[in-house]
């Protein structure tokens, strides 16, 4: 995401935010509109399902969706009372992780409300690790398409690790695999990808994306057909990244996305953990 998208969002969500009962709050109807929904029925449906998994983590839902009435303009130039909800920073992410992370609101969303800062630059390096994890998730989505389609095509697992370990050679300008491994001293029985840059990851993701689409397109079969087609297009994506000044196999490895992970996933138990110590102050 860029750092002026990125910018303009923090904008929008730190103006939209008010005081209610003495409470860090933001509007539903303010948030439907900054989270794309252009239907508040279909948003309604999303605070539902996020006031359910408020109960199911064993959170009071009233002290987080208050039911409060909103004034708009109409445009005879008087007003009308709507539905609205006060909706505390856990409830607007509850709902956040109900919606479509590949939208661009709906990640930044997210992340702003899972982290107990309000600091733009904390945000901008959490939208960093969650693109990695997500396009980490959607290149083993897309090994796995590709593995299921040649394997209807007379390819066994040990051809399948040939023609994936081929790629990585032809990517990383003849350095395989095991090569690459013991280059970034990634530990015995870890995969590549779990170290790679984001990057890299989404330039293995490409490649084998269009060795799925040519297998069928071109009716490929065999581990030879199918490893040259994967070359070919590992070759065409290494062409691509040099052309814009980029050697895959000379970029530094990654943090270990399982540890990104944990460290994503350990924002909403400090979320949900302050949430319950304030309420025991409070009691």
């Amino acid at each position: 995401m860029k750092k002026e998208l990125i910018a303009e969002l923090f904008g929008k969500f730190e103006t939209a935010c008010y005081l209610f009962n003495n409470l860090e709050c933001w509007s539903a109807r303010e948030l439907q509109e900054m989270l794309g929904y252009s239907k508040w029925d279909n948003f309604r449906n999303a605070i539902e399902k996020a006031m359910k998994s408020c109960e199911n983590a064993g959170v009071a839902v009233s002290d987080h969706f208050a039911d409060v009435g909103k004034m708009v303009d109409l445009g005879s130039g008087s007003q009308r009372e709507i539905d609205d909800i006060a909706l505390t920073r856990y409830a607007c992410y509850l709902i956040a992780q109900n919606g479509d992370p590949a939208k661009s609101e709906i990640s930044f969303a997210q992340t702003y409300f899972a982290v107990q800062t309000r600091k733009q630059e904390i945000i901008e390096k959490r939208l960093l690790d969650v693109g990695r994890v997500i396009a980490r998730d959607k290149l083993t989505k897309s090994e796995k398409k590709l593995s299921d389609i040649i394997y209807e095509r007379g390819v066994d697992d040990r051809g399948f690790a040939i023609i994936r370990s081929k790629g990585d050679q032809a990517l990383f300008g003849g350095f395989s695999t095991n090569d690459m491994k013991r280059k970034l001293m990634i530990p015995d029985g870890r995969p590549l990808a779990d170290f790679l840059p984001t990057l890299t990851i989404k330039a293995k993701d490409f490649a084998t994306e269009l060795t799925s689409h040519n297998v069928i397109e071109k009716d490929l079969s065999g581990t030879t057909q199918i490893s040259n087609e994967h070359i070919e297009n590992n070759v065409a994506v290494r062409k691509m990244l040099i052309q814009r000044g980029v050697r895959p196999e000379g970029l530094p490895p990654s943090e270990d996305v399982k540890k990104v992970r944990r460290k994503l996933a350990g924002d909403e138990k400090k979320l949900l953990k302050d949430i319950k110590k304030k309420k025991g102050r409070a009691g």
